[in-house]
């Protein structure tokens, strides 16, 4: 396979840096733009120039494990199952932990080229600053390993930690990265697709306790005044009902043209995501993957989905990063977890290109304060003037659902007796095709992309010493 020209570049200046007696690279590249191939190219051009003896990689789900050994053992046509014979292994960050002491000689022994994927996952500039993956990286392989490579498409910790391995400006405090590749590049380059998204709020919400009844023109004002949490909007059935409509529909005007394009929707626990299955069945009959910690082979449920044609998968905590599923095309943001970092890294799902002949890609989310915030900031790197963020007003005419219960009047119900309930007036919906279907979603779309925050993202060359 033809290398893109950043992994060209990127693999060059690598290569040179190493020569040159560094032993630490940082690349970012944004989510979707091929930075396992990049990886494993340059692992192999270190085998085939006798720099290296083995590789390691790390990363931080099975299923990117996986992706790292196929890959790798595709590029340098040697095993990667850390049996005897193979020229390395591909783990993930949890077994770092639990590696003894006969693993750790093999930086003593050999010369070893480590692959990070998603360093960011790995905190600490030392060990008193460093979580457990960090401290581990940090005891046994920042000063053995002959080489590394670590790659981030998000170059920030939601908790503000220093990332290992990596160098950091000052007085600024900017991580100074050696190779940089963002969405607005890959855009221009046809390497990602342009994101867009849809905003979903509601301009007549009440919520009812024993004294008064209020209302809310937005979920914004709502949240703002605290009577409400966010979770109880993903989780309220109204809401769920109307995100969803909106994406099938988007679906399945997509799958017209790409007939295996799926979706996939971020729920926030294991019951949130078997609620959104049951509702996707009894409202669309349409059956889901769902696929979360809980399941006893997650990566097989993946792989499976990634050659299937089963239209939806369901995710809980296992396809937020780095998991590489082409045919997603459209996402539902309905997690709890409201970081930038989780935020970028659920659009990068959609974003890689195709050779389909439809290449939208659209993501669907409430419209929350925060996640709005993110998604202005990512339309700073559209490489083009753009209408970059929309609202869709939830609206419906009066309808009953498949239970009887009345979807234009849904309440956040603080009365004693009963727990929080939401109440989502939705007004005139326009056509409503069938009974219990809520059909009539907005269908417009905008284009958004992303940038990685230049401003917090310094180039320059960064030996970890």
């Amino acid at each position: 396979m033809k290398l893109r020209q950043w992994q060209a570049e990127c693999i060059n200046l690598a290569l040179t840096q190493y020569q040159n007696g560094t032993s630490h690279f940082l690349a970012l590249a944004t989510p979707g733009s091929g930075k396992t191939l990049m990886a494993s190219e340059l692992a192999n051009q270190l085998l085939k120039n006798n720099m290296v003896d083995l590789i390691i990689c790390f990363s931080p789900s099975s299923i990117v494990s996986q992706d790292f050994s196929e890959s790798l053992q595709l590029k340098t046509q040697e095993r990667f199952d850390g049996l005897i014979g193979a020229r390395g292994r591909s783990l993930t960050y949890q077994n770092l932990q639990y590696l003894d002491v006969n693993f750790w000689q093999l930086f003593e022994r050999y010369r070893v080229f480590v692959i990070f994927d998603e360093i960011h996952h790995c905190a600490g500039s030392n060990i008193d600053n460093a979580n457990s993956w960090g401290e581990q990286i940090i005891l046994n392989i920042q000063d053995k390993a002959k080489f590394t490579l670590a790659l981030t498409g998000t170059p920030w910790r939601s908790d503000a930690a220093p990332i290992v391995l990596s160098n950091y400006m000052h007085p600024s405090n900017k991580i100074s990265c050696d190779y940089v590749y963002g969405l607005s590049e890959a855009i221009t380059d046809d390497v990602c697709r342009v994101p867009q998204i849809i905003a979903i709020d509601n301009n007549n919400i009440s919520v009812v306790d024993d004294v008064e009844t209020k209302t809310f023109s937005s979920f914004k004002s709502l949240l703002m005044e605290s009577v409400v949490p966010y979770q109880e909007i993903i989780e309220n059935e109204a809401v769920i009902k109307y995100v969803i409509s909106s994406a099938q529909k988007k679906l399945s005007s997509i799958r017209t043209k790409n007939s295996d394009a799926a979706g996939l929707i971020v729920a926030s626990s294991v019951d949130h995501a078997r609620k959104i299955s049951t509702l996707m069945k009894t409202c669309f009959n349409e059956d889901t993957v769902v696929v979360t910690y809980r399941e006893s082979e997650p990566t097989s449920i993946i792989q499976q989905f990634r050659h299937a044609q089963t239209k939806w998968i369901i995710s809980v905590g296992m396809i937020s990063e780095g998991t590489n599923i082409p045919r997603l095309q459209v996402c539902c943001h309905l997690t709890n977890i409201k970081t930038e970092m989780h935020f970028r890294q659920i659009l990068g799902r959609i974003l890689r290109m195709t050779g389909s002949k439809n290449q939208e890609a659209i993501m669907y989310m409430p419209a929350e304060p925060k996640l709005l915030e993110y998604a202005y900031r990512v339309k700073q790197d559209v490489p083009f003037e753009a209408d970059v963020v929309k609202f869709e007003k939830m609206k419906a005419v009066l309808q009953e659902d498949i239970e009887g219960k009345d979807l234009s009047a849904v309440t956040f119900d603080k009365k004693r007796a009963s727990p929080p309930k939401l109440e989502v007036a939705l007004n005139g919906f326009d056509d409503v095709v069938e009974k219990h279907f809520l059909t009539n979603a907005y269908e417009r779309v905008i284009n958004i992309s992303g940038r990685f925050q230049q401003e917090s993202i310094a180039l320059g060359l960064s030996e970890l010493r």
